[in-house]
């Protein structure tokens, strides 16, 4: 059974990315409750955390694209952890992988959730039972200032949870798994990466600073402002911003003026990534963590300044 399993999950995922059993660092005595089948490749030795370079082998889709893609499945009751004997899972559960308010929400951490949900069975003695693989995505920082890059980071975490075993005591396995992204030695280039000035920053600025969890993602629309992919220039570009203070200056959420001209000194997205904003006006934005890089912002302006165009490469962003 096991290795028929074994045998479904390599077909599922792509050629070159070799996966492994990762413990995921739990108790001894608990660790074999939940099992992680990943292409852990660090330390060398005892392998538990996955470590890639964009485009590399170890990258699921072979591109130089920004990302690295890592093929990531659950096992329960596992023997293949020969110091740990338990079997009997109750529930288990994927850490920031609920769309509720969760700043740390990671929709890849869902859809791992989600192939856990219909491929395994609780509570469940089976032993060696695995469910498919999801794909956890996990992007370099940048391109910033000259092109660089820097390595991004996921961190996955799983509670495997067991009353089976004796109702008496609770037998919780915490497994965690660390994934990173190095940037590609062939270069951090923004058109390897983006298709368009817009893309760019849809996918660098929107989709990772403001379309988030309780902010302006489609479960709370913050402002009445919904910027995921394939609704934020048609909620932008033209439109006035929910602040009564700047709706009565004449701001717009971006202000175009004519088809390739934008207005700076309107547009509502600039001053709230500057932290430029009169009093009344609102406050900067992203409203928690760390500004946005100057790099980011300077792109941003120019592609107003160009009048926000929806395709093309503006000069200067590229």
């Amino acid at each position: 059974m096991l290795a028929l399993l074994a045998g479904l999950l390599a077909i599922a995922w792509s050629p070159g990315v070799e996966a492994r059993i990762v413990g995921g660092g739990g108790s001894r005595k608990s660790d074999c409750l939940a099992v992680l089948d990943a292409p852990a490749n660090r330390p060398t030795r005892r392998p538990r955390h996955v470590r890639c370079a964009d485009g590399d082998s170890c990258d699921a889709d072979g591109l130089v694209n920004g990302q690295c893609s890592f093929p990531v499945a659950v096992c329960i009751n596992s023997t293949l952890i020969d110091r740990c004997t338990l079997t009997g899972v109750e529930s288990l559960t994927v850490e920031h992988a609920e769309d509720n308010g969760d700043p740390d929400f990671d929709p890849d951490f869902q859809a791992l959730q989600a192939r856990i949900d219909a491929d395994l069975n609780f509570p469940s003695t089976t032993l060696n039972q695995c469910g498919l693989p999801a794909t956890i995505q996990v992007q370099v920082r940048g391109p910033f200032r000259r092109n660089r890059c820097k390595k991004g980071k996921k961190r996955l975490r799983l509670r495997a949870v067991s009353t089976l075993i004796d109702e008496r005591r609770v037998k919780v396995d915490r497994d965690d798994l660390k994934l990173t992204c190095l940037p590609s030695p062939s270069g951090c280039s923004p058109r390897q990466f983006f298709s368009s000035t817009f893309d760019r920053v849809q996918r660098q600025v929107f989709n990772q600073s403001c379309a988030v969890s309780a902010c302006h993602d489609s479960e709370a629309v913050a402002g009445e402002l919904l910027l995921e992919t394939g609704a934020s220039h048609t909620n932008l570009v033209g439109i006035a911003p929910t602040n009564v203070a700047a709706g009565n200056a004449g701001w717009q959420r971006i202000a175009v003026t004519a088809p390739d001209t934008g207005d700076l000194t309107r547009s509502y997205l600039l001053h709230k990534i500057t932290g430029d904003l009169p009093s009344g006006f609102g406050s900067r934005m992203p409203l928690s963590g760390r500004a946005l890089d100057r790099t980011l912002i300077d792109v941003i302006t120019l592609w107003i300044a160009a009048g926000a165009p929806n395709d093309g490469w503006v000069p200067g962003t590229d």
